[in-house]
C-alpha cells in the first residue's frame, strides 16, 4: 500500500470515504485481493439448484465460480477452469449439465468435480486423475440463499451475517420463490457509489416519490448490524389495497460487500441486487427477481414495474454522482445525523484496506 493511499484510509468521524478512492483504478485492485476475494458472495437462490446438473456459473473477483449440485445431492463450489489447460468450463449463466466438459481438448469432470475422462491421455504412464479435479470453493446456504467464498478459512456465513437472516427468518415464503427474471445492466459508476446511495434514505422523498407514497417515511428505520444493513418501513395508511398482503413492510439489506436485497409490500417476492465491479468507474448492476408462482399475478407485475422504476432512478443518481466524484472541486462529503449504513460500510472498506 502506498503512504498516500494509506493517508486517505484514515478515519474522520464526521466525514466520508475520500473520494478519490472512487476513482482509482489501483484502488480496485487491492479491493478484489481484500474485500471480494475474502468475503461471501452471493450467487443464487437454492431454487436455482433442485437437481443433480443444476447449475450456476458467475464471476467473482474476476474469477470464473461454478456452483453444481450433484448426483449424491450436495452442492458444490468450484474454480470453473479445466486443469488442464485453463479453460473455462461452464459459460456464466445456469442451466443443467449431466457432465461437465471441457470445449477445449475435450476433458470431462463429474458432478463432485472429479476428473472422468482425459482423451488425450489415454493410457499415459504415470498420469494420475486423482490430480486433475476441480478446484473446490467454500459454498453455503442459509435461508435458501446460496453462497460462495474464496477465501481459505471463512468465518461461517450464518454468523456473518447472523443480524441479516434472524430478521429475514421473518419471512416464510423464501423456500416457494422461483427465479422469475434475471438482467444485467452496465452502470457507470463505482461500485462503492451504488452502496452509497443504497445505504441512506435522504434521498428518497426526491428522488423516489412513488417509494415515499408507498411507505410511511415517518417510521422508517435505519439498522447496522456488524456486517449488514437492515431497512425498512410500514405500509401507509392511505395505500388500503395493501392491507392484505402477504408482505406489509417494505424491507431492504445490504450484506457487506456488494449484495442488496429488497422485499416489497404485496405478494411474496425476493430481489437480489448485485454490484460487480468492471473497471474503477464501471459496474455490473445485477438485478434477479424471485416470485411465488410459475406466472406472475397482475399485483406482481405490477410490483415488479414499481421496483423497475425504483431502480432507474437511483441508476440517475448515481451515474450523476460519479461524474462529481472525479471533480477537482472538492474531496470527500460529510454524513447527515441518518447516515448510519454509510458509516458501517466505509468503516469496514477502511479496515479491508488497510
Amino acid at each position: 500500500m502506498t503512504p498516500e493511499l494509506s493517508e486517505l484510509l484514515n478515519e474522520n468521524a464526521n466525514m466520508t470515504l475520500p473520494y478519490e478512492l472512487y476513482v482509482d483504478p489501483l484502488v480496485l485492485r487491492l479491493e478484489y485481493e481484500r474485500i471480494f476475494k475474502k468475503s461471501w458472495q452471493y450467487v443464487g437462490h437454492i431454487g436455482q439448484l433442485n437437481n443433480p446438473g443444476d447449475y450456476i456459473a458467475c464471476t467473482i473477483a474476476n474469477e470464473p465460480i461454478l456452483i453444481v449440485r450433484g448426483n449424491d445431492g450436495q452442492v458444490r463450489a468450484f474454480y470453473n477452469v479445466c486443469p488442464h489447460r485453463g479453460t473455462k468450463l461452464v459459460q456464466d449463466g445456469a442451466g443443467s449439465k449431466k457432465i461437465l466438459q471441457c470445449c477445449y481438448h475435450g476433458w470431462t469432470f463429474k458432478l463432485d468435480g472429479k476428473l472422468h475422462q482425459a482423451p488425450n491421455f489415454k493410457n499415459v504412464e504415470g498420469f494420475c486423475g486423482d490430480d486433475y479435479c476441480l478446484k473446490p470453493l467454500h459454498v453455503a446456504v442459509e435461508k435458501s440463499l446460496v453462497f460462495v467464498n474464496l477465501s481459505a478459512n471463512p468465518a461461517q456465513l450464518s454468523s456473518d451475517f447472523a443480524d441479516f437472516f434472524t430478521d429475514l427468518g421473518q419471512f416464510k415464503f423464501l423456500d416457494d420463490l422461483k427465479l422469475y427474471s434475471s438482467e444485467q445492466r452496465i452502470i457507470r459508476c463505482n461500485w462503492k457509489t451504488f452502496i452509497d446511495n443504497y445505504l441512506e434514505c435522504d434521498h428518497c422523498p426526491i428522488a423516489h416519490p412513488s417509494f415515499v407514497a408507498t411507505l410511511d417515511m415517518n417510521k422508517y428505520q435505519i439498522i447496522n448490524g456488524d456486517k449488514c444493513n437492515i431497512q425498512g418501513s410500514e405500509v401507509k395508511e392511505t395505500r388500503r389495497d395493501l392491507d392484505n398482503a402477504e408482505v406489509q413492510e417494505g424491507r431492504f439489506y445490504w450484506l457487506w460487500p456488494n449484495v442488496m436485497f429488497t422485499i416489497y409490500p404485496g405478494p411474496g417476492n425476493l430481489r437480489s441486487i448485485q454490484m460487480v465491479p468492471i473497471d474503477h468507474e464501471t459496474t455490473l448492476g445485477i438485478y434477479t427477481v424471485y416470485l411465488k408462482g410459475d406466472e406472475p399475478t397482475e399485483e406482481q407485475k405490477q410490483l415488479m414495474a414499481f421496483t423497475r422504476q425504483v431502480a432507474q432512478e437511483d441508476v440517475e443518481i448515481v451515474e450523476l454522482q460519479q461524474i462529481g466524484l472525479g471533480s477537482s472541486a472538492f474531496k470527500q462529503g460529510v454524513y447527515s445525523p441518518t447516515e448510519h449504513g454509510l458509516r458501517l460500510f466505509h468503516n469496514l472498506v477502511r479496515a479491508a484496506l488497510k
